[in-house]
């Protein structure tokens, strides 16, 4: 049988696998204190808790939608709402003071808690029961609502900010899974299978750098930018689990060539 590679890690010295081992579980760690920055840098963009496809299609494309309350109060619903109640309504929604008109005594009956109190809470409580009862969206309290009166209008980086990221980003990136490749390809594992891992890892990369420009102008593709991504960090990360495997187990017996 032939040797399948002219260097091997388990050559090294056992220190010095070690500490190559150190830094390859260092640096794995620092991928996942980057997952979560992405969490915090994009969660809440969409204006809703927790990290949501809208937070990405919204930072990389742009998300306009009216709020959920202008799109029921104009579908007609509730039907038993006043014209004159329903136009203060969406006036109100379309202004800029929400919360603070919200319960304004000033405004008297036309005030939009006295006008969902009136007509909307029979249905839209956490205790309501019937055939037409929603308790999964109350409208008890401005905090209930707060989450579905605002319309979203998210508008994506500039040209300018999404280069100079990539540019810092892509070029990292694809070094770093070079030199996790090769130092995998050193590996006593299968190389077919480390091959394997390295084109799939290159081809989320490719996928994801290449889906923040296109998703300007398509935001479905905001989906393979999370896959890309997910995809590229699976590879470095399995690739980099190997290599630390390697390098803690005994050298054992190398294979010699015929």
């Amino acid at each position: 049988m032939k040797q399948r590679n002219a260097f091997e890690l388990r050559s090294l010295p056992y220190s010095f696998r070690v500490g190559i081992a150190l830094l390859v579980i260092t640096l794995l760690g620092g991928y996942i204190v980057s997952g979560l920055h992405l969490k915090w840098h994009y969660d809440n963009r969409d204006e809703e808790p927790g990290l949501t496809m809208n937070d990405f299609i919204g930072a990389y494309h742009g998300v306009q939608s009216p709020s959920p309350l202008i799109q029921s109060l104009e579908s007609g619903h509730p039907e038993n709402l006043s014209a004159p109640e329903r136009s203060a309504l969406l006036e109100w929604l379309r202004g800029d003071r929400l919360s603070q008109d919200y319960d304004n005594l000033d405004l008297g009956e036309n005030a939009p808690s006295e006008i969902i109190a009136f007509n909307c809470l029979d249905c839209h409580t956490r205790s309501a029961s019937g055939d037409d009862a929603m308790p999964s969206v109350p409208l008890e309290y401005w905090d209930d609502i707060q989450s579905i009166a605002y319309s979203k209008d998210i508008q994506p980086a500039g040209t300018n900010i999404v280069a100079m990221s990539q540019h810092a980003h892509a070029p990292s990136m694809a070094i770093i899974l070079i030199v996790i490749a090769w130092l995998a390809i050193c590996t006593r594992f299968w190389m077919g299978l480390t091959g394997m891992i390295t084109f799939v890892a290159g081809l989320g990369l490719l996928v994801d750098m290449a889906g923040w420009w296109i998703t300007r102008d398509f935001a479905p593709f905001a989906y393979a930018v999370v896959i890309g991504g997910g995809i590229y960090s699976a590879g470095t990360s399995l690739l980099g689990l190997m290599i630390i495997i390697d390098c803690f187990l005994p050298c054992g017996k190398r294979p010699v060539e015929d």
